[in-house]
């Protein structure tokens, strides 16, 4: 069994987040195909179980996750998803997402990192189009501005010529 997961998520504290995890089997999906996720914080202590998946979803009974996670995959469309409610800064580390679909035991094992921000941080490219927009703007008002002023000083002009025409 071979299973995808992002390798990096970063998430804002309080919110939700779902976990995707994907596989591909050699094998027809099984009546007793089994999904393990784990979570290891980042202190490198021991393994936590986060969610299980038997035929059915079992949440874990106690723990961290305990009534925070909930199954959200399709295991026909080979989808091992889970959602993980309220993020906290303890929920940084690394989930790892297991998939077997017996006669296909062995494979790789989905490692994802979390990491749990206060907020969102303005990538470089949104600071990019931030300012590249900024530019734009004042460029069209710098542009209207003089497109007013010499259709102010024609008018001006125009009228200082009809001034004077009338006094000859």
């Amino acid at each position: 069994v071979e299973v995808y997961t992002a390798k990096e998520v970063n998430a804002v504290n309080g919110t939700n987040l779902r976990l995707k995890c994907t596989f591909h089997s050699t094998s027809p999906i099984s009546p007793n195909l089994a999904v393990t996720w784990n979570f290891q914080p980042e202190d490198l202590s021991t393994h936590e179980p986060v969610f299980r998946y038997l035929k059915e979803p079992y949440a874990p009974p106690a723990g961290r996750f305990k009534e925070r996670v909930t199954w959200d995959g399709n295991v026909e469309q080979q989808d091992a998803s889970i959602l993980l409610w309220n993020l906290q800064p303890t929920d940084n580390g690394t989930f790892t997402c297991q998939v077997s679909n017996p006669p296909d035991f062995y494979g790789t094992i989905g490692e994802l990192r979390l990491r749990v921000v206060q907020k969102v941080h303005l990538s470089e490219i949104h600071f990019l189009a931030v300012a590249i927009g900024s530019a734009c703007v004042l460029m069209v008002v710098v542009v209207t501005a003089v497109i007013i002023c010499r259709h102010r000083r024609r008018k001006a002009e125009q009228k200082g010529i009809e001034v004077a025409d009338t006094e000859l």
